[in-house]
């Protein structure tokens, strides 16, 4: 059976894999898969900075919650066609997609041409997050060397509205540069446990640190407070969340997407500048926004396969 490949674990990786899987399937997992998997994931949350733990399988958990399927197209039927998802293995316990789930690093390009190989892989979808680079890149050179379809499925990238004051940015240590222009003093960092070293040095400023998982260890911040919480968050309580903490700046990354827009809003009411980080170059591909569409892509191209 030949399968298709997912990478990375963002909302419109999870959406295709849910309309692409069939949902009444026995879980594809032996109880050593299953094993395997458990430990792997002890090791992740007791070092979660570590390198990310070698790849091994998961089967959606009984009980997880999944969204409504949507129609799969015939060229896509389940019975015909393996579903898997690959995620980086940044996170200790993250959310499981719908079919088929490997976590971990490939060993670089040429790792990844093998699993190919020996996944019988039949197309890409290339659903990483907007700054993981480096994947993408990854994928490009594995699936030409191998003559396979690939396919970025990406968010469209949030755009400034009447109102805003942002100030777009290409890497952390500019954004620490228009902080201290601007003049601010309360700072939501709301960009992840992975890229807060370059704050360190902003001693006069107070930092509100927003991630899913705890940096490990937390970077030695003068004076910062730490919130742990996963999106989506909506108006309200991003609302809430400025005001309690008199926030006069916002920091992230350009992400897009739905779940985390709702602070650009409460900023925008606020007149709060946002430093945003502009997304980094991606290859030249065929690409997409929405699962619809990259369902369509994989019916064509897997229709000349057969």
């Amino acid at each position: 059976m030949n399968s298709i490949l997912i990478l990375g674990g963002t909302t419109e990786g999870y959406a295709l894999a849910e309309a692409l899987s069939d949902s009444t399937a026995p879980a594809r997992s032996t109880a050593l898969d299953r094993r395997n998997a458990e430990r792997s994931d002890r090791r992740l949350a007791s070092k979660p900075n570590r390198a990310p733990p070698a790849a091994h399988w998961h089967a959606r958990p009984p009980g997880q919650p999944s969204q409504p399927s949507q129609p799969t197209p015939r060229a896509l039927d389940p019975a015909r066609w393996r579903v898997i998802s690959s995620l980086a293995g940044r996170t200790s316990s993250p959310r499981l997609p719908a079919g088929e789930t490997r976590i971990g690093g490939f060993g670089g390009v040429a790792g990844l041409v093998d699993y190919l190989r020996e996944q019988w892989i039949a197309a890409v979808i290339d659903a990483t997050h907007p700054f993981a680079a480096t994947m993408g890149w990854h994928a490009v050179e594995a699936c030409q060397a191998l003559r396979l379809p690939l396919l970025r499925l990406e968010r469209p990238a949030w755009q400034p509205e009447p109102g805003d004051r942002w100030h777009p940015v290409m890497d952390w240590n500019s954004a620490c540069e228009t902080l201290q222009e601007l003049g601010a003093r309360r700072v939501l960092l709301a960009l992840g446990r992975q890229d807060l070293q370059p704050f360190v040095a902003l001693t006069a400023f107070h930092f509100l640190i927003r991630c899913v998982s705890p940096p490990d260890p937390l970077p030695a911040f003068v004076n910062a407070e730490l919130l742990l919480a996963r999106g989506p968050f909506d108006l309200a309580s991003e609302r809430a969340l400025l005001d309690a903490h008199r926030i006069d700046a916002i920091v992230c990354k350009n992400s897009g997407g739905e779940a985390t827009a709702a602070k650009l809003i409460a900023a925008r009411e606020r007149e709060i500048p946002v430093v945003i980080r502009q997304r980094p170059a991606r290859p030249v591909l065929p690409s997409c926004a929405d699962v619809s569409s990259a369902g369509d892509w994989l019916a064509q191209v897997l229709e000349t396969e057969q």
